[in-house]
């Protein structure tokens, strides 16, 4: 067993990437609801918009790849 993993450096690197990588993610999400030119989240929750919540989960898989590539 590697014992580098164990590490309490390599946890505390490991926790802040993650929330670095959050952050990130929830601020291009802001961004994207913010230049739309309607309220994604009343669209989905409200309106029950099937295909505008599609796109934003792409959207949301999308954003995520880019910030664990840039963070690995």
């Amino acid at each position: 067993m590697d014992m580098e993993l164990i590490k309490p450096g390599a946890i505390l690197a490991s926790l802040l990437f993650a929330l670095i990588g959050v952050a990130v993610f929830w601020l291009c999400f802001v961004i994207i609801d913010k230049i739309t030119p309607y309220d994604l989240w009343g669209e989905i929750v409200e309106k029950q918009n099937q295909a505008l919540a599609l796109v934003v989960a792409a959207m949301c898989l999308g954003i995520s790849i880019i910030v664990a590539a840039a963070i690995h």
